[in-house]
């Protein structure tokens, strides 16, 4: 008898012991970390992709998602709303045109009352419809790089912007608009607007080594109680350099503004910290805002400079620094304005 108690507790106690592992695998499974590899998802208009147009692809993309968009001319609007850490990439800005279809500007990042937070937009160019080409509302962490933009880009309430290595123009309005937003502006060739870049509301923009020409007005512009930095840029044959205007609160170093009707326009209730800018314009380089504007030289701090750039080709839009110019080892910079000067610079 003893013995067979013996036999049922060893059993019992393996029984117990398989239990107990069955009942623990799924929660050793359940902690391994996932190592599936996430697909892009593609679009072609020849089918060979999983997609035939953007917004399709766009509305499927999960957080994390990357969109692959293959060369051709997508006759579509497309938004991007509701959508986190998600990448549309273009095969080029001269591979892909987003031409539009129905609505007043082509490209929308966030849709009232509902963003978009950590989109990454490269590749592509985009069609103005309406006067506008893209807009972005309400969003956070967007960037944009290598686009290609044929009119009107125009933000209000956006945050952690940058926009970087992009071509904007051909607007009848303004290029770039900013509308209470937060954005960085770095190394873009903006060309052909009324006006070259906006800043207005409560906006906290910083302008670094960009091109702004042709612009019918200024180059740039800011507003109300804006803020801006704009640093290292070429302002070059426009109707004006830059415009401080309202209560803006604003830092311009390191700039070359030149070949333009007049150089900066400062309205007495703005504020400008003004270094080392090379100035030379048809009209005045200093202004004070009015009906007209007023020659202001005393706007003039001792550190900029009166001096002709000698760009490459001004008719060709080729804005390097000769290798002859004055404007390298300037204060804190290594040259002034937005393009390297060519080699062999003293």
């Amino acid at each position: 008898m003893k013995n067979m108690k013996n036999c049922l507790f060893a059993v019992l106690f393996v029984c117990l012991s398989a239990s107990a592992q069955v009942l623990s695998l799924p929660i050793a499974q359940a902690e391994e970390p996932a190592s599936v590899e996430r697909q892009p998802l593609v679009v072609a208009l020849d089918g060979s992709g999983q997609f035939l147009s953007i917004q399709e692809a766009v509305d499927a993309a999960k957080k994390g998602d990357t969109v692959l968009i293959r060369p051709g001319a997508y006759a579509e609007d497309v938004t991007i709303h509701s959508k986190e850490n998600v990448r549309l990439i273009g095969a080029g800005m001269d591979q892909v045109t987003i031409l539009g279809r129905e609505r007043v500007g082509v490209f929308h990042v966030g849709k009232w009352p509902y963003g978009a937070t950590n989109i990454e937009i490269s590749g592509i160019t985009i069609n103005e419809h309406g006067g506008h080409a893209m807009g972005m509302f309400n969003g956070r962490g967007i960037v944009l790089h290598h686009v290609r933009v044929k009119g009107m880009l125009f933000t209000q309430q956006v945050e952690d912007v940058r926009i970087e290595d992009c071509i904007i123009g051909g607007s009848e309005t303004t290029g770039v608009q900013f509308a209470n937003s937060q954005a960085v502006m770095r190394s873009n060739f903006i060309h052909d607007n009324d006006h070259g870049v906006s800043v207005a509301g409560k906006s906290t923009v910083r302008l670094e080594r960009n091109v702004i020409t042709r612009s019918l007005f200024e180059a740039v512009i800011v507003n109300d109680q804006a803020k801006a930095t704009l640093l290292g840029n070429t302002f070059v044959k426009n109707g004006g350099g830059a415009a401080f205007l309202g209560t803006s609160q604003n830092e311009a170093s390191g700039n070359i503004v030149s070949l333009n009707a007049y150089g900066f326009v400062v309205a007495p209730s703005s504020r400008v910290l003004f270094s080392y800018n090379a100035m030379q314009n048809s009209g005045s380089n200093y202004l004070r805002s009015g009906t007209p504007n007023q020659p202001a030289p005393e706007l003039k701090p001792d550190s900029d400079l009166t001096v002709d750039p000698r760009f490459v080709d001004t008719a060709r839009d080729d804005f390097r620094l000769r290798a002859d110019t004055a404007l390298v080892k300037i204060g804190e910079f290594p040259y002034l304005g937005a393009l390297p000067p060519l080699a062999g610079s003293h």
